[in-house]
Formats: C-alpha cells, sequence, structure tokens
C-alpha cells in the first residue's frame, strides 16, 4: 500500500477511546470524545478526546466533520479541517460548532470526528512580478457560475 504507515505512538487519558476505523478501506479513522457536554444552539467548544500523538515528520493529521453529524444534526468541525503538526504532542481536541436548531448532547465515548494521516509537501516562495496568465486568471468566488 502506497503511503501506509503501520504504526503511530498514540497515548490516551483513562477512560478515553483508542481512534478507530469503521471499516478497512476508510480512508479517515473516528476520534471519541472523553466528556460530556451539552452544545447549545450557535455555540462551538473544543471538546476534549483524551487522545496524544506521535505525528510523523513529513505528516500532518486533519481533523474532519463527520457528514452524519453534518447533515442531520447541523454539528461540524468549525475549522474543518483542524491540522495538527508533527512536533504537537498535547492532546487532540475538536472544536465543534452546532448551527443546527436543537442543542446537540455529547456522551463521553461519542464518535466526534475524524481523522486523516496526510504528507505535507512543503515549498518556498520565489518573489516575482507578475504570474502567468491563464483561462480563469483572477476570477474566484462563484465566477464559474452559481
Amino acid at each position: 500500500m502506497i503511503g501506509r504507515i503501520k504504526r503511530v505512538n498514540l497515548k490516551l487519558d483513562d477512560g478515553a477511546k483508542m481512534p478507530e476505523y469503521a471499516h478497512k478501506d476508510d480512508a479517515c479513522c473516528d476520534i471519541f470524545s472523553n466528556e460530556d457536554y451539552i452544545l447549545k444552539v450557535n455555540e462551538y467548544k473544543v471538546i476534549k478526546t483524551g487522545v496524544y500523538m506521535d505525528v510523523p515528520k513529513g505528516f500532518e493529521v486533519q481533523v474532519r466533520s463527520r457528514s452524519g453529524m453534518a447533515a442531520k444534526h447541523g454539528v461540524f468541525v468549525l475549522n474543518a479541517p483542524g491540522i495538527i503538526d508533527s512536533g504537537y504532542t498535547g492532546e487532540f481536541g475538536v472544536i465543534l460548532k452546532n448551527s443546527g436548531s436543537e442543542d446537540y448532547e455529547i456522551k463521553k465515548g461519542d464518535k466526534i470526528a475524524q481523522l486523516a494521516l496526510v504528507p505535507v509537501y512543503k515549498f518556498s516562495f520565489k518573489k516575482v512580478f507578475e504570474l502567468k496568465k491563464t483561462e480563469r486568471n483572477s476570477g474566484g468566488f462563484g465566477s464559474t457560475g452559481k
């Protein structure tokens, strides 16, 4: 398998659940809440997971929303994708936002987000006075239609 890392070091707080893949071919693994909380309508909060990880050098972990939570309840990862750099070894927190019409109950052990291990490509910058012309040029924010 291309780009597969077999094992990543992980530490868990007492009572925290290990992130897990629901299906063997899933791109992301689920991460779970390590606390109970009622997320009020229009509120956002960092939810603790009790998970700490040695993210391999040359990679980042992206924290992504769960589609079911977003579609059914309007609850999503506010800064999706949240980025966890390889040098960070603190607890993984998930910034959840409730844009739904009802308060959302989070129980310890509930799936709250997904994690993806993604390679990072570094690049350098070269200052120029003009960029190449393209068909699109600077058109953005709806410039291609509705």
